[in-house]
């Protein structure tokens, strides 16, 4: 262990929605801590959204912990809404957040995990990883990908429909971003739509019952040790009034994904769509992220299919670490949760009496890495 590593009893590694509510829980216990962000601002993952996405078509957003959020115009764009909740959030609770710090690796060091940065070293006796998902968009792989001559774009790196009007745009994806920027682009470019598996609409309202079924799913895949299905590509599409006028209209009729990517488009080699040759200019993949846990690689945590074996937040193979923003916690709601299991855990872990009182004006150093 470094000499100059400073001593803490728990690291927070991201100040997104998981980072934050554990802060909020970990600023009323008595535990020392330090929460680390790369951002360059507040605000998670949501400040980095494409600049087409309003509150108005925002999904489940739910206030931090101790503080409501108050919906915005629902024209405002929700990478300036939601950033400016977090902002006022860290500012009432007391949470000092100091940007941007990236974490390059986590290690064992006795009886403490270093936390290593491009700002220092952390010795803590617990580490709460909650670096989310939106720094590794996930790139499928297809023949003849690298041959295209158009343009190519993860929705991470979505511009807005302005940019692709009057363009031919392939739409690969059957999630709920894919199904959302099919429908806005739509109405500018010449759009069409492809899924691996036929996408599953949901005509009953989302409700509390169907919300802990999917986070079941999700926790049942986890805890079995294999690769976590998010919990928004476990939820089936809502058919909102909207959906229903894309799908009569045409829009949103979906074809299987093709088979290859030529330099002037896309190809179907058999049936049931070929053979068939789709000229394109663009293709979004609206293909999901995969949590960004490469910090972690020294603890060697992954199984032989690539998953963590989880315990509800808490890893298996290393009791000190907590994932909160991961797997049936990768949701507003669910991280306001995790957030609160995880520091129950660790003091529990720590050997904190369970009947302490809190300390409501203790606010761990907010240091700025991965954020999510």
């Amino acid at each position: 262990m470094g000499a100059d590593a400073q001593q803490t009893d728990v690291v927070v590694i991201g100040a997104g929605q998981a980072g934050l509510s554990t802060a909020w829980a970990l600023s009323r216990s008595d535990l020392g801590f330090v929460v680390l962000d790369q951002n360059p601002a507040p605000g998670g993952a949501w400040q980095h959204r494409w600049p087409s996405l309003r509150m108005a078509t925002v999904h489940g957003i739910f206030g931090l912990p101790g503080m409501r959020f108050t919906l915005p115009s629902p024209q405002r764009q929700a990478r300036e809404a939601v950033p400016a909740y977090f902002a006022r959030y860290e500012t009432e609770m007391g949470l000092r957040v100091q940007r941007p710090v990236t974490v390059r690796a986590v290690s064992r060091a006795g009886d403490r995990l270093l936390v290593e940065s491009d700002r220092g070293s952390w010795a803590a006796r617990a580490v709460v990883n909650a670096t989310g998902t939106w720094t590794r968009p996930f790139w499928p792989h297809y023949p003849g990908q690298q041959s295209f001559a158009g343009e190519q774009l993860h929705a991470a790196d979505y511009p807005g429909p302005e940019r692709l009007a009057g363009r031919r745009v392939v739409v690969v994806g059957g999630g709920s971003t894919a199904v959302q920027l099919l429908m806005e682009l739509a109405e500018v470019a010449e759009t069409t739509w492809v899924t691996r598996r036929p996408p599953v609409f949901r005509d009953a309202p989302f409700t509390s019952d169907y919300g802990r079924e999917v986070v079941a799913r999700v926790d049942e895949r986890v805890r079995a040790g294999r690769p976590p299905e998010s919990v928004v590509t476990a939820t089936a599409l809502v058919r909102t009034p909207e959906v229903r006028a894309a799908q009569a209209s045409g829009v949103l009729r979906r074809h299987p994904v093709f088979d290859r990517v030529v330099p002037d488009g896309v190809v179907w080699d058999g049936p049931p769509e070929g053979p068939r040759h789709l000229p394109a200019d663009v293709i979004l993949w609206c293909t999901g992220w995969r949590a960004a846990l490469d910090h972690l690689a020294p603890l060697r945590l992954r199984g032989p299919g690539g998953g963590i074996t989880m315990d509800g937040t808490r890893v298996v193979a290393e009791p000190r670490l907590h994932l909160v923003g991961y797997g049936p916690s990768a949701s507003t709601v669910g991280a306001n949760r995790a957030g609160r299991a995880a520091v129950r855990e660790i003091r529990q872990l720590l050997g904190r009496p369970s009947d302490a009182e809190p300390s409501p004006g203790h606010a761990g150093a907010v240091a700025g890495a991965r954020g999510g």
